[in-house]
């Protein structure tokens, strides 16, 4: 067997990315990377196995990348933000020639790693990007609608929500402002189109949606997530479209208008004497106006919920197929760090063999992910039923008179 390790193994992610592929006989060794060796050495006495064990890693500094990454089989990256690590760190991975995975979100630095697909084919490595959820998971259902239910495929269009992780820091909130500033792809009538977030083109794109355990009429943004760039690129399709939310929705407001009134800025400013920085400030407000907000809503436990709608044709008439991937007691580190872990399985067991910078699209087979993440979260012994419990994927089938089905894939 192979030696495997997770940077940012303590995070939200990377953690249940470690706990998942230590329930596995498939890595014989399991490396948490990480600057928290207090909360590396609790999942380690937690996990109960003797083939965890961490080593310090900082993913600024190339050469503890290099000294931590050395003698691994492979690299699952769960550091973000991604836009400030992802390139720091597959720089060494490509250079060490070792396999790789992340959940890499943001679209921008996702262009921009696409261009090294040549060195890290050279280096005869598979660097597989974006598999978490959103992207991730969302991919390879969009690909298995196309491939296995519909005869044509006109639209996929992504929607999510999460909300009440016991914790949330500067990192996940910093990604937030990073996702409302930049310029948001959207594949529109058949080319790709920029919105900006808070301009008529990006309000214009603002929908509700009922999602599964969480609720109905749920208001979600346009988001910059890599779907909408890689999707067309492997699926003959008119429409590609992301949209996504925080809740409680006071929250999500909250981040949004402090970001609208530019103190996402880091650029300091003197005040009374003081220099300020807004980014710093805002930070420290909206993690403590977080926690007013879920007391004073009654928002309760964590919860989160993925959804793909895939509308297309089939034997001529229209067809829709919605998956969601809900629960009510997991939220983003599950819903992330679990794809990440089995895109890992799934290379080691040579299941994944095209080399390059490659999104899941274009080198995982989405039946082998749902056979994989079947057994590994032992779906056939929930009840598919149940939208109040559910941890897998609930499947609907709409015909062209509005019908609804629940089926079982």
């Amino acid at each position: 067997m192979a030696k495997v390790i997770v940077l940012g193994g303590c995070g939200a992610v990377g953690s249940v990315a470690v706990k998942t592929l230590a329930a596995q006989d498939i890595f014989s060794q399991i490396i948490i990377g990480d600057m928290n060796q207090q909360r590396a050495e609790t999942i380690i006495s937690e996990a109960l196995q003797k083939n965890i064990s961490y080593i310090k890693v900082n993913a600024e500094d190339p050469r503890s990348i290099q000294n931590a990454i050395a003698g691994c089989d492979l690299v699952i990256n769960c550091i973000g933000p991604f836009y400030k690590t992802v390139k720091i760190i597959l720089e060494q991975v490509i250079a060490a020639k070792i396999n790789y995975v992340d959940v890499c979100d943001d679209v921008d630095v996702t262009l921009e790693i696409f261009d090294w697909h040549e060195k890290a084919k050279t280096a005869g490595i598979t660097a597989l990007i974006g598999m978490g959820s959103s992207p991730g998971a969302t991919n390879l259902l969009a690909k298995f609608a196309a491939d296995h239910l519909l005869d044509e495929t006109e639209a996929i269009d992504i929607f999510h929500a999460h909300g009440g992780e016991p914790f949330e820091g500067e990192g996940v909130i910093g990604h937030r402002f990073h996702c409302m500033s930049i310029d948001i792809p959207m594949f529109l009538d058949g080319e790709l189109r920029y919105v900006k977030f808070f301009e008529k083109d990006g309000k214009a794109l603002r929908r509700k949606f009922d999602f599964p355990a969480l609720g109905n009429d749920i208001n979600v943004y346009p988001y910059p997530h890599p779907e909408q760039v890689t999707i067309p690129k492997y699926i003959s399709l008119k429409q590609v479209t992301n949209r996504g939310t925080v809740l409680p929705h006071e929250y999500y407001t909250l981040t949004k208008d402090v970001c609208k009134a530019g103190l996402a800025s880091r650029k300091p400013i003197n005040v009374n004497g003081y220099m300020i920085t807004p980014y710093d400030f805002a930070m420290a407000y909206i993690i403590r106006e977080r926690e007013r907000i879920l007391k004073e809503t009654n928002f309760g436990g964590q919860r989160g919920c993925c959804s793909v709608v895939a509308k297309g044709k089939k034997d001529g008439k229209y067809q829709e197929y919605r998956f969601h991937m809900a629960s009510q007691s997991e939220a983003l580190g599950e819903g992330t760090g679990i794809p990440a872990a089995m895109g890992a399985m799934l290379m080691q067991q040579g299941k994944i063999t095209e080399k390059g910078v490659l999104p899941p699209e274009g080198c995982v087979n989405p039946v082998d992910f749902i056979d994989l993440i079947s057994k590994v979260m032992g779906l056939d012994k929930k009840d598919k039923d149940s939208h109040e419990e559910f941890g897998g994927v609930i499947v609907q089938k709409i015909d062209e008179h509005g019908n609804i089905e629940v089926i079982d894939i």
